[in-house]
């Protein structure tokens, strides 16, 4: 298992686009894929119950993953939570 704390840049947070986005990379691994906000971990795969978090820019979450490929996972899915931008010319949602 590997884990490592983030915090959100994108200034208008996680809403439903990049939530949308960061779940169906998320859905691409086997591994198991959590987000921990305070008392809060979830299943990184459910666009729910990433909404669920209500993340906005400065907050810390940590991401974990367990499983087959979770090197990889953890790199890609880090940096999708650190530079994911509701910005079409960028690539994101």
């Amino acid at each position: 298992m590997l884990t490592k704390t983030i915090v959100i840049q994108n200034p208008f947070g996680l809403h439903a686009r990049p939530c949308t986005f960061f779940t169906e990379k998320a859905m691409n691994f086997s591994c198991t894929i959590h987000l921990t906000k305070g008392d809060a971990r979830i299943n990184a795969k459910s666009v729910l119950a990433v909404m669920s978090l209500e993340l906005v820019k400065g907050n810390e979450v940590t991401l974990e993953v367990d499983g087959e490929r979770e090197e990889e996972a953890l790199e890609e899915l880090g940096r999708l939570l650190t530079d994911i931008y509701d910005n079409e010319e960028e690539g994101y949602p």
